[in-house]
C-alpha cells in the first residue's frame, strides 16, 4: 500500500479502523496539503467521553488554528482522568476500611464483594428498618404516606464530611434521583458527587452515563448479581429482617442439683427428683445433665463400682422422656463449713495420698491440693498398680457396660469428660482453700515429684538442665501481674526460660487431655464427647494474661494458647463446652483488667474456625435478665456471616429449679430465646 492509499484508508469513515481517531504518527510527521481543486475531508474528530464531554462542548469545533488550545485541553483532560482515578482509589480504600471494621467489630454479615448499598442496608436493618431488594426502606407496617416518604429518603441521611476525602461529601439520597435510572443498584456507589459546584455534578453525571453506554452488559450482570444477593438475604433472614441465628433452635439442658445421690450411691428423695423433672418438663427444657462422681461410685475399694443409685435416677429420667447427658466427674465437689469435701475423691485414693502425697497437685510452698489427681501420674503406676489414665479408663468402661441399654436406646446423648479442677481442662491454680480470692493471678501447680521429673527431662532435652525449676518471681495466689517480676510488662514470662517453662506447663495439660480422650473414645465408641473449657478472663487486657498462664493456657498477647488444645479436641471429635460469664463488668473487674467478651471472641472463633462443635454453660452467678441476655447474644451471635450458634446450652444453679429461690423470673423468656420462639423480642433487646 503506497502513501496515497494509506491516506485514503485513514480518512475513509467506512474503514475497518474507523475507531482510530488520531492519524498515524507517520502521517502527522509528513502532513499532506490538500489540492485546491480536490479538497480532502478533515479527519473525523474523536467523540469526547466522561469528564472531557463538558470541556469539549465548551471548546467548540476543532480547527487547525486551535491546535495549542486543543493540546492544552487534552492535558487538562488527562489530569482530570488522573484525579478521577485518585478519587476512586481513595473511595475504595475508605469503603474497604469500613467493611473490615463492620465485619470485625460489628459482626455485620457483609458479603466478600460488598458495596455501599450493602453497608446502608445492614445499618438500616440493625436500626430496625426493613430494606426491600429494590431499595425501598421503611419501618414495620408503615402507612402508605410514610412508605412513599421512606422511599424518597430511606434513612434520613445527612451529608457527612469525611476526614479523608478532602472535601468530598456523602450524597443526600434525594440527589440520587438525578442519576440515570438505567444504572444498576451496585453501580450507584461508584458515583462520587462533590458539593463544591454544579459543574462537578454535571461532569459526574456525564461520566456515569457514558460508562453505562459503554458497558451495559457488565452493569446488567452486576445488577443481576446484586438483586440475587438481596433476594438471598431476604430469604435467609427471618421475618422482619430477624437474623437466622435468632430463629435457630438451641437445645437447653438443666444441670440437676447435686444431692440426689448420697455417698453410698443411693437415690435419696425420689419424689423430690420427680418434682424437679416435672418442673423441667413444664418449662420445655430439652434434657438434664447428671454428674457421675468417681468419689461415690468407686469410693471405697478400687475397681468396685456401685451404680445402683444412678440406675434408679436414670430410670426416672426415662419416665419423663428427657434427654440425658452424663459427666465423668473425676474431681471433688464443694466444701462444708468444717472444711471437709462434700464429695471427696475415693477413700482408697486418699489413703494412698497419705503415704505418697505427690499424687496430688502441689504449689511452690509444698501445699497439696486434693481436688484432683496430678497430671504427673498419668503414666505412673502408683495407684495400686494402675496409672492415672488407666483408673479413669476403667471407670468409664464400667459405666458404658453398666448402662449399655441406655446408650442403645439413645437416652444418653453425650458424655462429658472431666479433665481437671472443677471438671474443666485446667490446673487447680485458683483454689479458695489455699487462700485464693478473685482476681488473684493464682499459682503454678507443678511442684509434685512427678511433674518435677517431667520438667527435668524436658530441660535436659532442651540442653539447659538449670531450667528444671519453676519460676521464683511469679508471686502468690492473690498477687497482681505488675507486682511480680515474672508476669509484669516485659517480665520473665517472655524470656527464653519463661517461654520454655510455659510451653512445657501448657503441653503437659494438652498431653493429659489427649491421653484421657483417647481412652474415652474407646470406652464410649461413637457417643459424643464433651470437654469443658474455663473462662479465665481476668487480667486478659494485660500483655502476660497471668491468670491464664497459671491455669495452663499459654495465651499471652504474642501467643495463641487455644489452637493447640483445639487441635487435640478436633482429633477426638470432642465438643467444646465454654463457660459463659453473663453479668456486666464490675468495678472489681475493671481493676483486674478483665475482658470476658474479648476472651469469648477468641475462644469461640478459634473453635468454629477449626470446625469444632461449640456448646455453653452459664457461670453460677448469671441469674439476672441482663446477664442472661448477654449469654443469648453469645450463644447466637446476631450478625455472624457464617450463622454459627451453640449446639446446646446447659443451665445450672445451686438449688433445684422447682424451689425457685435463685432462678431469675425471666427463665421462661430465656428458654424461648434459646428455642428461637422469641426472636423478635430478642432483636429488640
Amino acid at each position: 500500500m503506497n502513501d496515497d492509499d494509506s491516506l485514503r484508508h485513514d480518512l475513509d469513515p467506512q474503514s475497518d479502523h474507523s475507531s482510530d481517531y488520531l492519524p498515524h504518527p507517520h502521517h502527522s510527521s509528513h502532513p499532506i496539503q490538500p489540492q485546491q481543486s480536490h479538497p480532502q475531508p478533515q479527519p473525523q474528530a474523536r467523540r469526547p467521553r466522561g469528564f472531557a464531554a463538558t470541556a469539549a462542548g465548551s471548546a467548540g469545533p476543532t480547527s487547525p488554528s486551535s491546535t495549542p488550545t486543543t493540546n492544552k485541553g487534552k492535558r487538562e483532560r488527562e489530569k482530570e482522568k488522573e484525579r478521577t482515578k485518585l478519587r476512586e482509589r481513595l473511595r475504595r480504600s475508605i469503603t474497604s476500611r469500613m467493611l473490615a471494621g463492620l465485619r470485625q467489630y460489628g459482626n455485620f454479615p457483609l458479603p466478600a464483594r460488598a458495596d455501599m448499598n450493602d453497608v446502608l442496608a445492614a445499618l438500616a436493618r440493625e436500626a430496625g428498618w426493613v430494606v426491600e431488594p429494590d431499595g425501598t426502606t421503611y419501618r414495620h407496617s408503615p402507612p402508605p404516606s410514610q412508605m412513599a416518604a421512606a422511599y424518597q429518603n430511606p434513612m434520613g441521611m445527612r451529608s457527612v464530611e469525611s476526614p479523608v476525602s478532602s472535601g468530598v461529601k456523602a450524597t443526600n439520597p434525594s440527589s440520587m434521583a438525578r442519576i440515570d435510572e438505567s444504572l444498576s443498584p451496585a453501580s450507584l456507589d461508584s458515583v462520587v458527587i462533590g458539593e463544591r459546584d454544579t459543574t462537578a455534578t454535571a461532569t459526574a453525571t456525564a461520566t456515569v452515563t457514558a460508562a453505562t453506554n459503554n458497558s451495559v452488559e457488565c452493569l446488567e450482570m452486576e445488577a443481576g448479581d446484586q438483586l440475587m444477593h438481596h433476594l438471598s438475604n431476604s430469604i435467609s433472614s427471618g421475618d422482619h429482617g430477624i437474623p437466622t441465628t435468632a430463629l435457630a433452635y438451641v437445645p437447653l439442658y438443666a444441670a440437676l442439683a447435686t444431692g440426689f445421690i448420697n455417698s453410698y450411691c443411693q437415690l435419696v428423695d425420689p419424689e423430690g427428683l420427680r418434682q424437679e423433672l416435672a418442673h423441667v418438663q413444664s418449662l420445655n427444657i430439652d434434657g438434664v445433665v447428671v454428674d457421675c462422681w468417681w468419689g461415690i461410685v468407686e469410693g471405697w475399694s478400687p475397681q468396685k463400682y456401685v451404680w445402683s443409685g444412678y440406675r434408679a435416677l436414670f430410670n426416672i429420667v426415662r419416665e419423663f422422656k428427657l434427654k440425658l447427658q452424663v459427666v465423668m466427674a473425676f474431681h471433688e465437689y464443694g466444701r462444708s463449713e468444717s472444711g471437709d469435701a462434700l464429695i471427696a475423691l475415693p477413700q482408697w485414693i486418699l489413703e494412698i495420698g497419705k503415704k505418697n502425697p505427690d499424687i496430688f497437685f502441689t504449689d511452690r510452698e509444698g501445699r497439696r491440693n486434693t481436688e484432683c489427681l496430678s497430671l504427673g501420674i498419668d503414666k505412673e503406676r502408683v495407684l495400686q498398680g494402675r496409672t492415672g489414665v488407666e483408673v479413669y479408663f476403667d471407670f468409664m468402661r464400667s459405666f458404658r457396660t453398666e448402662f449399655d441399654d441406655l446408650f442403645t436406646e439413645g437416652l444418653i446423648s453425650a458424655v462429658e469428660i472431666g479433665l481437671g479442677a472443677s471438671g474443666e481442662l485446667k490446673y487447680p491454680s485458683f483454689s479458695e482453700r489455699m487462700g485464693w480470692r478473685y482476681p488473684g493471678i493464682g499459682e503454678f501447680q507443678c511442684y509434685d515429684r512427678y511433674l518435677q521429673q517431667s520438667l527435668q527431662k524436658a530441660a535436659k532435652l532442651r540442653g539447659h538442665s538449670f531450667w528444671a525449676r519453676g519460676p521464683e518471681n511469679a508471686g502468690e495466689y492473690n498477687s497482681r501481674p505488675h507486682e511480680t517480676g515474672f508476669f509484669c510488662e516485659r517480665g520473665d514470662y517472655d524470656s527464653y526460660y519463661g517461654r520454655f517453662f510455659l510451653h512445657w506447663y501448657a503441653q503437659s495439660l494438652i498431653d493429659h487431655a489427649d491421653s484421657v480422650l483417647s481412652l474415652a473414645s474407646l470406652a464410649f465408641d461413637e457417643t459424643k464427647l464433651i470437654v469443658k473449657v474455663p473462662a479465665v478472663f481476668w487480667w486478659y487486657k494485660t500483655t502476660s494474661h497471668a491468670a491464664e498462664l497459671t491455669s495452663g493456657y499459654y495465651n499471652p498477647t504474642n501467643q495463641d494458647g487455644y489452637s493447640p488444645i483445639f487441635e487435640v479436641l478436633k482429633k477426638h471429635l470432642a465438643t467444646v463446652k465454654f463457660v459463659c460469664s453473663g453479668p456486666q463488668i464490675s468495678s472489681q473487674d475493671n481493676e483486674a483488667l478483665a475482658d470476658p467478651e474479648g476472651l469469648s471472641w477468641q475462644v469461640l472463633n478459634l473453635a468454629w474456625d477449626r470446625g469444632l462443635t461449640v456448646a455453653g454453660e452459664n457461670a453460677l452467678s448469671c441469674y439476672d435478665r441482663e446477664g442472661c441476655m448477654r449469654i443469648v447474644e453469645m450463644v447466637k451471635p446476631r450478625n455472624d456471616p457464617d450463622r454459627h450458634h451453640f449446639s446446646f446450652f446447659v443451665y445450672q444453679q445451686l438449688s433445684p429449679l422447682v424451689q425457685g429461690t435463685i432462678c431469675f423470673p425471666e427463665l421462661g423468656f430465656f428458654i424461648k430465646c434459646m428455642h428461637g420462639e422469641s426472636a423478635e423480642d430478642l432483636v429488640s433487646c
